[in-house]
This record gives structure tokens, C-alpha cells and sequence, in this order.
């Protein structure tokens, strides 16, 4: 992957998803006739990024970047700005000089719908998405002009073992191999040995955690109680620092758990179910644990590794989290939910607006009908079937986002600007058939 001699576009990567998504995705957009450039910050950018004269090695500070970005920037000729995530401090410095130039910024982050999905904007994501000022209503107007079809996702990409393992070799690399990368902190508040120590282990835990998951729902299931569901995060995830009131995950559990002693009926019960990826850093169950033990509800507290949610989901009575994507699995069953941080579907008549005490004596469902045109909206532009870690499902994504990130307008905008439907299209919109609708589930 040569850069071109004279070309239209300049995309300079900077960090992405442990994995090749990056260097594949750079492949595409290099064929398409766009020059491509790659910033790397420690040895495990750079061992994932197999073409040696497109990758630049920044071994600076972090107080040195931002005038190294925009001397990269103009030496290169950028055009476009690709990253994963956007409020790890180099993103974010690099972002904020992008827009001073009239860059164009191309944002992937995992899906808003999860697990069969990941999501690509233009300028931001999660709390600094465009969606957070786009109303449900002005999403059903755009989508009138819309196909209801949208992308089925699989039956299973099998994404979760691949990106363990990514991350696991991503932090062996850096470990090993990282010399003179050492100026620049780590984003995340750890060492590299620590980080890598920690995927390590959960790669080698996965088959006990998983049975104590299946034990753990089993009794759960079998308990014959009605329950409400408290969907954790990770800590150190940049939704839930950036975008949230709280400085730590205790401090959500806290209130959670202090809430529901007082305001729930006796008889109802409490699940804490961690994120998939949760690695030990934080000491949740301990913590809930003590919690709970604090308000006198022992017996009534529950807590769930990681795994899929569906099972829980299924009985549950109402969900409460920070800003989860998971979130958007509840609000897809009609469930209740009650939400404390940004988050791209903290919407009027989806989120429930009930202080958290009355949300748990009584919680008000969503509106299905809003939801349903939300959920329209994010398929018809920010939500692309695949994945950045197994093969099949990185193979999937590709094929979708190079000619959405070759377009001029973002996939929000495109939406937003379609003409209504002529008076034949609408009619047949309206009478779209029971199938074609139940594709959207």
C-alpha cells in the first residue's frame, strides 16, 4: 500500500481497534485512488499496520501533539481524519485542529446497536454526536423518503473471543517491543503490563467466568421473582467518563442499590450484569456485595459476568445504566429504562424521565412507536453490519463504510436531506407488508 502520487484525498489514520480492521480498511481506501497515512504511538500501532513506508512513528509528548498534528497535517495535505473513539486526549487535540481546517472526520466506534453492528460518523460520537440534537420526530420526517429494508445482521459474528485475543497481543506487543515510544502516557489510567496482565487473564478465565454466567442466570431464571436490571460499564470507557456525572462505577452502584432498598416493592429483586469485557480492574462484585449488604438486602441482590442479555432481558421488569449501548436491547423489548448519562437514545418518550425512586415502584415503558423510528434512523445511516475483530464480520463492515466515507455528506445528512416520497412511493410505504416491517427486530 504505496501512497499515490496525486491524489484527491489524504487520510491520515490514528489509533483504531486492536486488531487489522485499520490496516485493511486503509488498503480499500489506497485502491479507491486516496493517498493513506498512519500515525503510530507505541510498538502495537505499528504491528497491526503492515505497510512500513505509510506509517509515521510519533514518539513525542502529549504536550508536544497537537503542533506536530498540524505540521503533519498541512506537510501531508490531509483531507481526512480517521480514529476510533474520540475523547482519548490525541483524538481529541487532533479533532479539534481538524475542524480549525476544514478536515473531515471520520469516527468508528462500536455499535450503538449492539452486538451486529458498528457505528461510523462524521466529527463525533457517543455524547458529541450529531444525533444528541436530532429529534425523534425529525427522524421519522427524513426516514418518510426511506426503504424500510434495512441490514440483517447474523445469526452470530463471534466477535467477543477475537477482540479479547486482539487486545491481549496488542498490550503483549507494547510490552515487549515499545522502545522509544515511551514519552507518551497511556490513555487509560494503567500500565501497558497491567493492561495486558488483565487481558491475559480474562482470555484465560473465559470458559469459568462463562459457567459461572450459566449458574449465575440459572438461579436467576429459577428464582421465580420479579427483577429490574442494572446494566454495569467499564470504567475506564470513554462513554461513561466523558459522557456521565459520575467519577466511578461505585458510585452508580451506590446509588442504585441505596434507591432500590428504599423504593422497590419488598418482593422484587436486583441484577447487576457486567459489560462482556469486564477484566477484573474494578472490583464490582465485591463492591455490590458490600453494598447491598450496607442496605440489608443481601438476599435480594444479584450479580451476572458478562455474556449476551437476552436471557435476562426476557423477564426482566425495568433496566437502569449510566449511558450503555446495551440499553437499546431493553428499549427494543418495550422495557422500561432509566438512563443517567448522554447517550445518542436519551430521547423524549424512549428514556424514562421518572426520578429513579418512582422508576422503580413503578416504571413507565417507552414509547414503541419512537423508538421504533429511532431505531429506523440509526440503521438508515450511523449503524453498519460487522465487526472490527473476526475475520467475517470485518469482512462485512468493509464492504459498507470506504464508499460512505468517500461521499462528501455524512450518512446523517443524506437522510436528513432526502426529498419526500412521491404520492405512488408513499402509498406503497404505508402498505408495506408484516415481513418486510419484522426485518427491523
Amino acid at each position: 500500500m504505496l501512497p499515490k502520487s496525486t491524489p484527491s484525498r489524504v487520510f491520515l489514520f490514528l489509533q483504531g481497534p486492536h486488531g487489522p480492521f485499520f490496516f485493511r480498511l486503509g488498503q480499500m481506501l489506497a485502491a479507491s485512488g486516496a493517498q493513506v497515512w498512519r500515525v503510530g504511538f507505541n510498538a502495537g500501532d505499528r504491528a497491526f499496520w503492515s505497510a512500513s513506508a505509510s506509517y509515521i512513528p510519533y514518539r513525542g509528548t502529549l504536550e508536544n501533539w497537537p503542533q506536530v498534528f498540524a505540521e503533519l497535517a498541512k506537510e501531508k495535505g490531509i483531507t481526512d481524519l480517521v480514529l476510533y473513539g474520540d475523547v482519548r486526549p490525541i483524538h481529541a487535540e487532533a479533532i479539534r485542529h481538524a475542524k480549525s481546517a476544514g478536515i473531515t472526520v471520520h469516527v468508528f466506534e462500536e455499535g450503538y446497536l449492539r452486538p451486529y453492528w458498528i457505528t461510523y460518523e462524521r466529527d463525533g460520537s457517543n455524547g458529541n454526536s450529531r444525533l444528541m440534537q436530532l429529534s425523534v420526530p425529525d427522524m421519522a420526517k427524513a426516514l418518510r423518503a426511506a426503504d424500510l429494508d434495512t441490514h440483517l445482521p447474523p445469526a452470530r459474528w463471534g466477535d467477543m473471543r477475537h477482540h479479547v485475543f486482539y487486545g491481549a497481543l496488542y498490550h503483549g506487543v507494547v510490552l515487549a517491543f515499545n522502545f522509544g515510544y515511551g514519552q507518551l502516557r497511556p490513555h487509560r489510567g494503567i500500565s501497558v503490563r497491567r493492561e495486558f496482565a488483565l487481558y491475559l487473564r480474562r482470555l484465560l478465565l473465559m470458559p469459568l467466568h462463562a459457567l459461572h454466567r450459566r449458574l449465575a442466570t440459572w438461579r436467576i431464571q429459577r428464582g421465580g421473582f420479579p427483577y429490574h436490571l442494572a446494566l454495569l460499564q467499564l470504567e475506564h470507557d470513554s462513554a461513561f467518563q466523558a459522557h456521565s456525572r459520575f467519577e466511578t462505577m461505585q458510585d452508580f452502584i451506590t446509588l442504585v442499590i441505596d434507591t432500590f432498598s428504599r423504593s422497590a416493592p419488598a418482593h422484587h429483586h436486583l441484577v447487576f450484569k457486567a459489560h462482556p469485557l469486564e477484566d477484573g480492574r474494578t472490583p464490582l462484585r465485591q463492591n455490590i456485595r458490600q453494598a447491598a449488604k450496607a442496605r440489608g438486602i443481601s438476599s435480594r441482590v444479584h450479580f451476572v459476568r458478562g455474556g449476551k442479555l437476552a436471557r435476562l432481558l426476557d423477564e426482566c421488569r425495568s433496566a437502569v445504566t449510566v449511558n450503555s449501548t446495551a440499553a437499546q436491547q431493553a428499549l427494543w423489548r418495550g422495557i422500561p429504562l432509566k438512563s443517567f448519562g448522554s447517550a445518542v437514545y436519551n430521547k423524549s418518550k424512549i428514556v424514562s424521565s421518572q426520578p429513579l425512586a418512582q422508576f422503580f415502584a413503578a416504571p413507565k415503558a417507552p414509547d414503541a412507536g419512537v423508538y421504533r423510528n429511532f431505531r429506523r434512523f440509526l440503521l438508515r445511516t450511523s449503524q453498519l453490519p460487522g465487526g472490527f475483530y473476526a475475520a467475517t464480520s470485518r469482512h462485512q463492515a468493509l464492504r459498507h463504510v470506504v464508499d460512505l466515507m468517500l461521499q462528501v455528506e455524512d450518512p446523517y445528512e443524506k437522510v436528513l436531506k432526502s426529498p419526500p416520497p412521491e404520492p405512488q412511493q408513499a402509498l406503497r410505504l404505508a402498505h408495506s407488508s408484516p415481513a418486510r416491517l419484522s426485518n427491523l427486530k
